[in-house]
């Protein structure tokens, strides 16, 4: 893709990988792009780089604009590969004046690449630097999401470089947010805060007082990934106060899978009784539906409703594979329950509940199994169970 200017003497310059389609276990089917931005200054300046398969595309996208050799500092938001696979390379050609990054940006960076030769200027929150007639302003972000995250806030455009907040993974010919559809845009980043920033929500609340207590305005959010932020940054600052405070609707998600349909069955007689009470039931297959579609589900969802049938005194494999992943992201404020049905043993309900307390979900009822195939008394029981659940996600319980 051709460079971008995104401000006046600001440049997108990064890359886009239409193929991937896995990003360590969430599902990229849509693939994403590595964001990186060139600042022309007295101080030329380099925001991240890109995957390291990727370093052409970045030099090429820079030489359009200027010789890269011209470059005089380099800054490394985020240390994770995505956006610092290309440093050795671009190092080596640019030779940079500075590299600036936060302190925990140095020890990864070290870590990683070997490279304690590099001319490191470290920052913390408060520090700027000034590029001419620029200033960035650093904000340290630790553990959104590695420890050695930070944001540039470029004063004087008014521009925040976000690093991997506000991201969505989403490969597009577009740049920018006003020029796709928005709720396809807010989709694909619930998708990315589910599955990659839910388990930090308390951190990114901190984070948004700080911000605004720092008074910093802002009219462009340009992150890491996906699109840019130009017309509706307010929008999706006011999603990510939604989203980390976990703030649930009237939702339940059941979330199954199944060996001879017995479970399946009863699924769907725990929806038809959540929906006599009017709630928004999501159904979800595991053989369908990947970990990271049902983590997107569950963000915004009150009631957590788990099925499995048992096999081998345990769970099915994608159930199990389903609570590693969730257990992980720490869920908070849900409700629910788990059910299943068995041959001779009986043990998934137990499991998955004693999954469920783990993630501190409250448990309605101590959830329900059945022996075989479920008659019709079963699904009578297997209703009521749902119009119970659907009253108490209601607050009428």
């Amino acid at each position: 893709m051709q460079p971008v200017e995104i401000k006046k003497g600001i440049y997108w310059v990064g890359a886009v990988d239409w193929n991937i389609r896995d990003f360590h276990g969430y599902s990229t089917l849509k693939g994403t792009t590595y964001n990186a931005y060139l600042v022309m200054d007295e101080k030329i300046t380099l925001f991240d780089t890109v995957k390291k398969p990727f370093v052409n595309d970045l030099i090429c996208n820079i030489s359009r604009i200027v010789d890269p050799k011209k470059i005089d500092y380099l800054v490394v938001n985020h240390v994770e590969m995505d956006h610092s696979g290309a440093v050795p390379e671009i190092v080596d050609l640019v030779q940079p004046e500075k590299v600036i990054c936060s302190a925990m940006g140095k020890a990864a960076l070290i870590d990683h690449y070997h490279r304690e030769d590099l001319p490191f200027e470290v920052m913390d929150t408060g520090k700027t630097i000034n590029l001419g007639a620029r200033t960035v302003h650093f904000v340290e972000t630790r553990m959104l999401h590695w420890p050695d995250s930070m944001l540039s806030y470029l004063k004087e455009d008014r521009l925040l470089i976000s690093s991997d907040g506000f991201g969505q993974h989403w490969a597009t010919s577009q740049r920018f947010d006003d020029e796709v559809d928005m709720h396809e845009l807010l989709s694909h980043a619930a998708k990315y805060y589910a599955n990659i920033l839910l388990l930090f929500s308390p951190l990114v609340q901190k984070l948004l007082a700080n911000v605004q207590k720092m008074g910093l305005e802002i009219d462009m959010i340009a992150p890491d990934h996906g699109l840019i932020w130009r017309s509706h940054p307010g929008k999706i600052i006011e999603a990510y106060d939604t989203w980390s405070k976990q703030q649930a609707t009237n939702k339940a998600v059941i979330i199954y899978d199944t060996m001879w349909q017995s479970t399946e069955k009863m699924a769907f007689a725990i929806a038809d009784g959540l929906a006599q009470e009017g709630i928004d039931v999501k159904m979800l297959n595991l053989k369908l539906n990947h970990r990271s579609d049902v983590m997107t589900e569950v963000l915004d969802a009150k009631a957590i409703i788990l099925g499995s049938p048992t096999l081998n005194n345990g769970i099915l494999p994608p159930m199990a594979d389903l609570l590693c992943y969730m257990k992980g992201l720490r869920p908070a404020g849900k409700i629910g329950f788990a059910f299943g049905s068995y041959g001779w043993s009986g043990e998934s309900v137990k499991l998955m509940t004693e999954a469920l307390e783990a993630m501190k979900v409250k448990i309605l009822d101590g959830g329900m199994k059945v022996k075989f195939a479920p008659t019709h008394d079963d699904f009578v029981k297997c209703a009521e169970l749902g119009r119970k659940t659907g009253l108490e996600i209601k607050g009428l319980a």
